[in-house]
């Protein structure tokens, strides 16, 4: 079921016009906003200086194996989805200092890395990116051992939603209830409304900090018409979503059929290059790696992105675990599909569709989840 357009907390029309004033407070807050912007011909997150800096008049078209920019008719804001970079790329970094080490007169010292933590805005997290947040919040600020560097990012970012009007031919999220609306973890959530009765944002606050910021933007009254207009775009996107996942039993779905031909079938196609897992934006498997200066004075300990579709992520005492791209597949699927749940209460799957936009080789996990549904279980 796709999440709704929800009337809670104070609610405002914004104008286009106005959009820089809400630039401009966040700054004055304090906050570095950053968001979606054009790098090189690419769709990437980085800072903001105003909203001259978003993809204004550009759409995306996404589906399994390909993603294309293209220009808009309008000069929306938002009329474009997801890139391949995630909100994890600040939060959960891919290259991040955790400890040094100094030799000095044949005595050595060590220290913990000194990560600054900027106070981000972050601008245009939509619905399904919200939900990726809040299941790594459970992992990585929930769990026995809390991340620091997670924690301190969390603490310190505000976040600004965007509710999709438009959903790309990858988009699932609808199924899982996890968009096109954002119904919690926001400060404010906009609804971009651009057409023949003018160009503005429906603007909802979701916290005490967002009611602060937007009694400070200049605002008008929602009516009803607009409210509605709203509600009916929300509405249209999860009814274009052609993509879906079933969840009912998938635990045991996927324990059940480990030596199902559908995964020999998949392996065939796999390359095993982790495309899926370093576009998801809940994965978080990492890997560490020392490095030390040429004059072997000082060395340091990094914290690095890792997938297991790597094999020597399953390296174990001179040993491959899965060693095969058909057991390094299964254990990618199994484990967000399957046990992410036992493991986490939550599924590890957003409904986003980065995973097949940016796989290579064009493998559609709904696909896969749908065929592996065709087979009995095992005796």
């Amino acid at each position: 079921m796709s999440s709704p357009l929800l009337l809670s907390g104070a609610t405002a029309i914004l104008p286009a016009a106005a959009f820089h004033d809400l630039f401009a407070l966040l700054r004055q807050e304090g906050f570095q906003p950053v968001g979606p912007t054009i790098r090189n011909g690419h769709l990437v997150l980085d800072c903001l200086d105003g909203p001259d800096g978003l993809p204004r008049g550009w759409t995306t078209e996404a589906e399994a194996g390909r993603f294309r920019l293209q220009h808009r008719q309008d000069t929306a804001y938002w009329g474009f989805n997801l890139g391949q970079e995630s909100w994890k790329k600040f939060l959960f970094p891919a290259r991040l200092p955790v400890v040094t080490a100094a030799k000095h007169h044949g005595a050595i010292s060590y220290a913990p890395a000194a990560n600054h933590v900027p106070p981000y805005a972050f601008i245009g997290v939509r619905a399904c990116e919200l939900a990726a947040i809040w299941i790594q919040d459970r992992i990585l600020l929930s769990g026995p051992v809390i991340d620091p560097h997670y924690a301190a990012c969390r603490q310190a970012a505000l976040i600004v939603a965007v509710n999709c009007t438009e959903a790309d031919d990858a988009c699932f999220c609808a199924s899982l209830g996890t968009g096109p609306a954002a119904t919690a973890g926001f400060d404010l959530a906009l609804t971009e409304l651009c057409g023949e009765g003018g160009h503005f944002f429906l603007v909802q606050a979701g916290s005490e900090r967002g009611e602060r910021l937007l009694a400070h933007l200049p605002q008008q009254p929602v009516q009803e018409g607009q409210w509605q207009q709203a509600q009916t775009l929300v509405a249209a996107a999860a009814r274009s979503q052609t993509r879906s996942l079933a969840t009912d039993g998938l635990p045991g779905l996927l324990y059940d059929r480990t030596e199902h031909p559908q995964w020999d079938d998949v392996a065939a196609r796999c390359l095993s290059c982790g495309n899926c897992a370093l576009v998801c934006p809940t994965c978080f498997c990492f890997s560490m790696a020392e490095e030390t200066d040429l004059e072997n004075v000082t060395a340091s300990r990094w914290r690095l992105w890792d997938v297991c579709h790597n094999l020597d992520h399953s390296y174990i005492h001179g040993g491959w675990l899965r060693p095969s791209s058909k057991a390094r597949y299964r254990q990618w699927l199994t484990h967000k599909l399957g046990a992410w749940l036992d493991q986490f209460g939550c599924l590890g799957c957003t409904g986003c569709g980065r995973c097949l936009v940016w796989c290579p080789a064009a493998i559609d996990l709904t696909a896969e989840l749908q065929a592996l549904r065709k087979f009995p279980p095992k005796e």
